[in-house]
């Protein structure tokens, strides 16, 4: 069965020197929309769903539903629990089944950040399950909106952090930005800071909207995981407007719900072979 411990994917990663596309599921079609594009790549991915996705859904059938139809596929990949804001969302994601969980105190103070996730790790390490932390910068007061553009994650406390929490990867900020709404100021400079500090693979989050070119030289930083979620969520919906656009009267909900499939499988293939074309052998590819 290609459902693995996200450490078990980080290390086949470090060994193709890949970085690991994650894309963020809402249903079942998204989920298996992705799980096609990693067999037809043949390279290994994750699949991850934030609370507040997971409320479609429940944690108990996205690892179930996930589970079968992973035995039909051979290409290895991860569930992953992105963005959990809780302790009680870490728990029902480990207890689920999910191989991999992220704690998200990075709107804390750095003490209380640091013992939020220690106490995440703590707990799903007890099951073997992994955990991404994420080492973020807090807004400012004085303005009403501060960009997330304008937001570095400071190299200087990510050792620290690192150790005390035993977390096994770090999201870290650099300019990335979550959604399309704003533009991310990609500043590689921090992440060789964060890189030379750092003892876990990085993760970026906000993966959207960023130049191939700009993320495929994040990869000698140590960055293994590239979070994207609106470039596949859009691709669904456009999918599934263009056949009302075609039809005011469609009533094929399985042959519209199955153009959606298709539209997120190959947005996904396409989004990892561009990632990961400087790198990319024969054996991952299509030849």
């Amino acid at each position: 069965m290609p459902l693995v411990n996200m450490n078990e994917l980080m290390a086949i990663a470090t060994k193709n020197n890949l970085m690991l596309p994650a894309y963020n599921s809402t249903d079942i079609q998204m989920t298996l929309g992705i799980m096609d594009a990693f067999q037809r790549a043949g390279m290994p991915g994750i699949i991850q769903i934030a609370p507040t996705n997971i409320k479609v859904t429940g944690y108990e059938y996205i690892a179930e539903t996930t589970k079968m139809a992973a035995k039909h596929y051979v290409t290895p990949f991860a569930l992953h629990l992105d963005h959990g804001k809780t302790l009680d969302d870490v728990r029902q994601a480990v207890q689920a089944g999910f191989t991999s969980v992220m704690i998200d105190g990075a709107a804390l103070p750095f003490e209380e950040n640091i013992r939020f996730s220690r106490e995440a790790v703590d707990f799903a390490h007890c099951y073997g399950v992994p955990v991404e932390a994420e080492l973020g910068a807090l807004k400012g007061k004085e303005d009403d909106h501060v960009s997330e553009a304008d937001c570095h994650t400071d190299p200087a406390q990510v050792e620290e952090f690192c150790e005390r929490t035993g977390c096994d990867s770090l999201a870290v900020s650099i300019g990335n930005v979550h959604g399309l709404e704003e533009k991310p100021k990609i500043d590689l400079g921090v992440l060789a800071e964060i890189s030379k500090v750092s003892p876990v693979p990085l993760v970026l989050h906000g993966g959207s909207g960023i130049p191939f070119e700009t993320l495929r030289a994040m990869r000698p930083y140590g960055m293994k995981k590239i979070n994207i979620a609106s470039d596949l969520r859009q691709a669904y919906i456009r999918a599934v407007a263009a056949r009302y656009e075609k039809n005011h009267n469609e009533a094929n909900l399985a042959s519209v719900l199955l153009d959606a499939r298709n539209a997120v499988s190959e947005m996904a293939y396409e989004l990892a072979i561009e990632i990961n074309k400087d790198v990319l052998i024969g054996k991952f590819s299509e030849q």
